[in-house]
């Protein structure tokens, strides 16, 4: 099923309202959907480098917009719809337990996921369900997912092809990697 789903998702890149496709993708990506964005984005920039900012700017938006109907599905909506959800996700042990120091950390969760493969529709319905301050969520949300696609969209505008089966294969290890060094560093600087 998944892979049908793949497949459907990707032959929306060729649609003559690819852009749309891609706003759609990226918005319900963020709440719920199993395929992320990417998938559209990369041959989207191929087929049209000079394009790349602009399907970037449209992942972002609709992404960020998704986050938010993620939040209200967690705000308003998680008895019914969120922990559904969490269930098909295999996250649904860990909401209990995460809950507890969710807001403590949630701009940094939002980060991660924003960026991560780590699914970022499970840290926006939980950023919901745990009453994270709005502001820091659509904060954390338009720096972390504009990084992913738009370094996604410079990488495939700079290099094009050639850079595919890296972004695919790579990217979302390399972003993981960051982000480790990155808390490792802050870490460090606070504790040594």
């Amino acid at each position: 099923m998944i892979r049908r789903l793949y497949d459907w998702t990707l032959s929306l890149a060729a649609h003559p309202r690819a852009l749309w496709a891609l706003a759609g993708v990226s918005f319900i990506e963020s709440s719920f959907f199993p395929i992320p964005p990417d998938i559209l984005i990369i041959p989207m920039v191929l087929a049209a480098p000079s394009r790349a900012w602009l399907i970037a700017l449209v992942a972002t938006i609709a992404s960020v917009l998704g986050g938010l109907f993620g939040y209200f599905i967690g705000a308003v909506l998680f008895d019914t719809i969120g922990q559904a959800i969490f269930d098909f996700y295999g996250k649904a042990d860990a909401v209990e337990s995460f809950n507890a120091r969710f807001n403590d950390y949630g701009a940094w969760a939002v980060l991660i996921a924003g960026v991560t493969p780590f699914p970022y529709k499970v840290i926006t319905i939980m950023s919901g369900w745990t009453g994270l301050s709005l502001p820091v969520f659509m904060v954390s949300s338009v720096v972390a997912r504009g990084l992913r696609f738009f370094i996604v969209a410079g990488l495939l505008w700079k290099f094009g092809p050639p850079i595919r089966i890296f972004i695919e294969k790579y990217l979302g290890l390399l972003f993981t990697l960051f982000v480790i060094l990155l808390i490792g560093g802050f870490y460090l600087l606070r504790y040594l």
